[in-house]
């Protein structure tokens, strides 16, 4: 099917930090489309740019063509997509289902198989990049699924994305996901200690960002959220809370195919301390404050 402007409706689910920047940027792309969330408050701003909005899952379902969701844990996605209530037993036949919440491969692989025994096409297709990466329409997106089904979609990811691939089969956008997580997990520990051993040394700690961003050590972590760190912004570009949901998940994952992943123990169990302390809704760059 030609997703073309004229015969797509999209339907976007969760307007929250990074999901309000990702439906404005195909709203901008005048595709028609109707939102929902759990506080229409945070849609209103979309509502505002010419989106409709519908009061549940169920109701978007039967409007929409293309469905987005980027919601907040495991059960938000089974709540939105199961039941008598859910998309996938009120949505219409030949409907594309974009699931970009992080969440386990297992759930991507029953989404995939109840949409199929429904007639739709479902992608799972987590993001990475954070509300900077959303903001500027240059997301990573690891997607999983039909590849016929990823490259109907590819044209709509590519108006949210910059750096797209196609992993393998449905499930394989949330391993590859994992697998950006765990990365995350450790490399934000090193990030965090060179920021502290910066100042401790009575260095200028923006300077030492910018001589070591643009060598061995750059990551985008070190580019982008270091300098909040530095600056004392620890606002969400990602909440604390949903990272230690993925730590969780791949720790799961990686103990199911017998691996052991020190580094990001280490990473989940410091995340959890500063949740304790009353973090949950801070961005990750707030591990720095471990130090502090």
């Amino acid at each position: 099917m030609d997703l073309n402007k004229e015969n797509t409706t999209i339907g976007f689910i969760g307007t929250g930090v990074m999901g309000k920047s990702m439906a404005g940027h195909l709203l901008d792309a005048r595709y028609r489309m109707v939102v929902y969330n759990r506080s229409k408050e945070k849609a209103q701003e979309l509502l505002n740019k010419g989106a409709q909005w519908a009061d549940s899952p169920r109701e978007m379902a039967q409007k929409a063509n293309v469905i987005f969701s980027i919601v907040g844990d495991q059960r938000d996605v089974e709540g939105i997509y199961f039941g008598s209530e859910g998309i996938i037993q009120n949505g219409n036949e030949d409907t594309y289902l974009i699931d970009m919440t992080t969440s386990t491969p297992s759930l991507a692989e029953r989404i995939f198989t109840e949409a199929k025994n429904k007639g739709m096409h479902s992608i799972d297709a987590p993001v990475s990049g954070g509300d900077i990466g959303a903001r500027e329409a240059r997301l990573a997106i690891m997607a999983g699924g039909a590849e016929a089904d990823f490259e109907a979609v590819t044209p709509l990811l590519e108006i949210i994305g910059s750096n797209i691939v196609y992993q393998g089969p449905a499930g394989a956008g949330q391993h590859t996901k994992m697998c950006n997580q765990i990365a995350i997990a450790s490399n934000m520990i090193g990030v965090s200690e060179a920021v502290v051993y910066a100042k401790k040394a009575g260095l200028d700690p923006e300077k030492v960002l910018q001589t070591i961003s643009s060598g061995a050590a750059g990551s985008w972590s070190l580019s982008n959220l270091a300098p909040r760190m530095v600056k004392g912004d620890f606002e969400p570009g990602f909440f604390i809370k949903h990272f230690i949901k993925d730590m969780n998940i791949a720790l799961e994952e990686a103990e199911k195919m017998g691996m052991d992943a020190p580094g990001l123990s280490l990473a989940k169990s410091l995340y959890e301390q500063l949740a304790e302390a009353g973090e949950a809704y801070s961005g990750t760059q707030a591990l720095y404050k471990h130090w502090k």
